[in-house]
């Protein structure tokens, strides 16, 4: 089948993280790298699935940790999160630009928390040229739950052969590939267009890192 759709992850795909925001959440909560990063991953997958608030979800945190946040913490704590996944990668948007032009179909699969989702709402306005957006916390469904990439496929009207996903995780390629859709793990640009080259896929289509990152800077 021919590809009609490209479905892109947004966190460490479209975006970067912020190494400055996440310095600063270790500093707020007074734990190195290490031991913050065990806590913060430990619920975040119930955070994506829309189980918790930014508030309830940093509660929890420092529960398990056995800290104490003041209020003031804790909206810092969220602003800061926030800030982690907001810095946009410039030639993956660009890349995105460059196949909607040709009338390709697009979209956006994200395990996503509510308030980062809100923030990219109100400041990214190119997130209406994607033809469907998916994120977990308003379906309460998850990658690698094959149900999220049905529904995607079906918002599309593609078949799952008819798609091509990038993502960062490793699980989430497996699951996708169980599903039916060309998956390709997702590291730098430079290896994203050898590996699309590998697999014969979007040959006939603009290439990754073909186009400069100032032309999505002006989208972002």
């Amino acid at each position: 089948m021919a590809i009609r759709a490209v479905i892109f992850d947004y966190g460490q795909v479209l975006c970067t993280q912020n190494p400055a925001a996440h310095q600063r959440l270790c500093q707020i909560t007074g734990l190195d790298a290490a031991a913050f990063d065990r806590l913060y991953w430990r619920d975040r997958h119930a955070y994506d699935l829309g189980l918790f608030d930014g508030h309830g979800y940093w509660t929890k945190f420092a529960r398990d940790s056995g800290l104490d946040f003041t209020p003031e913490q804790i909206d810092a704590l969220i602003e800061t999160d926030v800030l982690m996944w907001t810095s946009i990668n410039q030639p993956m948007l660009a890349w995105a630009t460059a196949l909607q032009q040709t009338g390709l179909l697009t979209a956006i699969l994200s395990n996503m928390g509510p308030e980062v989702l809100a923030t990219m709402r109100q400041e990214f306005a190119w997130l209406t040229d994607f033809s469907q957006l998916t994120w977990s916390c308003e379906l309460g469904i998850a990658k690698p739950d094959p149900a999220i990439y049905s529904f995607t496929c079906t918002e599309l009207g593609v078949a799952p052969q008819e798609a091509v996903f990038i993502d960062d995780n490793a699980t989430n390629i497996r699951a996708a590939q169980e599903f039916g859709l060309h998956a390709i793990l997702f590291s730098t640009i430079e290896q994203l267009r050898l590996d699309l080259a590998a697999q014969s896929l979007l040959q006939d289509f603009p290439q990754p890192g073909a186009r400069t990152s100032q032309d999505a800077s002006a989208r972002a």
